[in-house]
């Protein structure tokens, strides 16, 4: 399993286009080939704020994601949104169990 967690922010105008385009684009993403889950937090300490937390089953299916149309539409829209760099950090995960 891949997971990705990708920070970043917005100014504090602009986070609510940035959260309204992502949840636009989570079925999207939830529907792809390979992914597990696709959720996205906006902070409650800082108004500027966003993480995205990726789960793939591998990092094939997480750059088939990469090559999508969505993942350009989020470079077209929500990066001219952002006051810096994303931090994209990645792992590799093994499940031990899920407790419901």
């Amino acid at each position: 399993m891949l997971i990705a967690i990708v920070d970043f922010s917005t100014a504090v105008q602009d986070r609510p286009v940035a959260l309204a385009h992502l949840d636009h684009e989570a079925d999207q993403v939830r529907a792809m080939p390979g992914n597990l889950a696709f959720r996205v937090y906006a902070s409650r300490q800082d108004r500027t704020r966003i993480t995205i937390v990726h789960e793939w089953n591998d990092s094939v299916s997480f750059e088939g994601y990469q090559r999508s149309d969505t993942f350009a539409r989020f470079g077209e829209m929500v990066r001219p949104l952002m006051t810096g760099a994303p931090v994209s950090r990645r792992f590799r995960a093994e499940l031990l169990e899920t407790v419901a």
